[in-house]
């Protein structure tokens, strides 16, 4: 059964960075698409970004050339590069593995607990 831990969450002034990580066991992450979301206090969960096994890639609007989605099929893990943070991006950030067609709108079936990202002057 594949099982999915987010690390690499913490606490960030505006314009900072951070890499989130989202490490697999029970599979190998090139057998999926994974796909970042978040979800704030009171808001829906949105997708971020979501990468394929052959490597394509997707992006949100709302990232705007800030985040970075790669992977590392040799630690069997995919990063989320988060770069000029805003407040804006506080919030629970999950990963998840499916289907890469349609990621973005939530299609993925297996999930992490998630890792929390606060964003504050």
């Amino acid at each position: 059964q594949l099982q999915l831990v987010e690390s690499g969450g913490g606490s960030v002034q505006p314009g900072g960075s951070l890499r989130l990580s989202c490490a697999a066991s029970g599979g190998t992450l090139d057998h999926y698409g994974i796909g970042w979301f978040r979800q704030a206090p009171g808001k829906e969960r949105e997708g971020v970004s979501c990468i394929s096994g052959g490597g394509s890639t997707a992006y949100a609007d709302f990232v705007k050339g800030r985040f970075t989605i790669s992977r590392d099929n040799a630690k069997n893990t995919v990063y989320l590069q988060l770069k000029s943070l805003k407040p804006e991006d506080t919030a629970i950030y999950y990963c998840g593995a499916g289907g890469f067609a349609h990621c973005l709108r939530g299609s993925l079936e297996v999930w992490g607990q998630g890792t929390l990202v606060t964003v504050s002057s």
